[in-house]
């Protein structure tokens, strides 16, 4: 009873900075039932090969998709994708995914909120004719159980391989029908070689996810996928793996620790990592990281942001750099690596008064994450506590990277970020 009181009290507190954390464990962790009714800050977007930004949204019932070609000045009538009203999860970690594919398809994927509590299935449409038409929706897994099938995760590689991953319970239900313990849930994979005509049956990367954090992707300049997410270690420790994705069916997939924080917590965060691929081509050494730790004191004081550097040979970290204002609800970052050149945002938010200030805070690398300048506020909205701000994304087009931000107060921003 005390270790579970010492727990609550770590949800708590957490809490009264900001950070959406849900005190069941297991069963409990979903901000989708509340918003699937009405449109949310939650996009994706993406660049195609002529510079148009191409961006997915939900209204709660239907996924859009529309196009900008001033940089997201204005943007086209949307369309929608599927044909029949559906509960669209998207809010927070969970949104609808965009990718461009190298021959200029492109490439969707959600995940549809059912009527059971904490079920989903994982959607995927493409376009073929340059955002004209889509497809046809497809649910991706053969798994058609009313499970956890949530938080859907889209990579496409320059070769054209698309690989879809999610949350997935199924093995946790066979584990509770047996007796068995089982911890968190599952990270499932299907891949399509085929430009998304079709998907080969889904895989299981590893047991013991967390269960409701983002999943991140990054590639190999060989198209390798690489994925990392929080996990359920011994003990209730939520840090993170990372493991590539196996390059034949059936393959075994190797897993490595990434993260060590050994943050003990009876709960999932909502709150996923980030991942970029370090150095390009043959300067290629590995991955940069970013991601959210608890600190595991009582009050909160010592949960922050990290980043570090992952031989991607050798699967070692560098030392944890700290980053970011706690006080300040401190999270969700993004990464963006242009060869040596690396950018790191997150979202922070101070209220005062009945103002709250959100704001995109920024680091930047010009030597692969070795060393990081100052932090800066790279764009900031003022407004009452209501005038919400989603997570910031990083974009880049020719080289040129940006900083894309959704606020209720001043809409979508496209931000040209510098190297200083």
């Amino acid at each position: 009873m005390k270790k579970l009181l010492k727990n609550l009290l770590v949800l708590c507190t957490t809490l009264l900075v900001g950070f959406s954390f849900l005190a069941q464990a297991h069963e409990g962790h979903d901000h989708t039932e509340k918003s699937a009714t009405k449109s949310t800050l939650a996009i994706s977007v993406a660049f195609d090969a002529t510079g148009k930004l191409w961006r997915v949204s939900s209204n709660g019932e239907f996924v859009k998709v529309d196009v900008s070609t001033d940089l997201g000045q204005h943007f086209s009538k949307a369309i929608n994708i599927n044909p029949i009203a559906q509960k669209i999860a998207a809010d927070g970690e969970a949104r609808p995914k965009i990718a461009i594919g190298p021959e200029g398809n492109i490439y969707l994927t959600w995940t549809q909120a059912l009527a059971k509590p904490f079920s989903g299935y994982v959607w995927f449409s493409r376009s073929i004719n340059g955002g004209k038409t889509f497809e046809a929706p497809v649910i991706v897994h053969q798994d058609r159980a009313e499970i956890t099938h949530r938080f859907d995760a889209l990579n496409v590689a320059a070769n054209g391989t698309i690989t879809v991953s999610w949350v997935d319970k199924r093995d946790l239900i066979v584990a509770k029908a047996t007796g068995k313990p089982y911890e968190g849930a599952a990270i499932y994979y299907a891949v399509s070689s085929n430009q998304g005509a079709s998907f080969a049956p889904e895989q299981k990367l590893a047991d013991s996810s967390c269960e409701c954090c983002r999943i991140a992707f990054a590639n190999k300049p060989d198209g390798t996928v690489v994925a990392m997410w929080r996990h359920v270690f011994e003990g209730s420790e939520r840090d993170h793996m990372i493991a590539e994705i196996p390059a034949k069916l059936g393959q075994a997939p190797i897993v490595k620790r990434a993260t060590f924080g050994r943050w003990k917590v009876e709960g999932c965060p909502h709150h996923g990592a980030a991942l970029a691929a370090g150095g390009e081509g043959k300067n290629w050494w590995g991955y940069h990281m970013a991601w959210f730790d608890g600190g595991n004191d009582e009050s909160g004081k010592k949960a922050s942001l990290f980043y570090a550097r992952m031989d991607g040979e050798a699967w070692v970290s560098s030392p944890a750099k700290k980053f970011g204002d706690h006080s300040k609800q401190a999270g969700h970052p993004a990464l963006l690596s242009l060869g040596d050149k690396v950018w790191l945002v997150w979202r922070e938010t101070d209220t005062k008064d009945v103002v709250t200030k959100n704001m995109i805070m920024g680091l930047f690398s010009d030597d692969g994450g070795r060393n990081w300048g100052d932090a800066k506020v790279i764009a900031s909205t003022l407004g009452s506590p209501a005038d919400k701000a989603d997570y910031p994304q990083l974009l880049a087009k020719n080289n040129q990277p940006f900083l894309v931000w959704n606020t209720l107060k001043d809409g979508l921003q496209v931000i040209a970020l510098s190297a200083h």
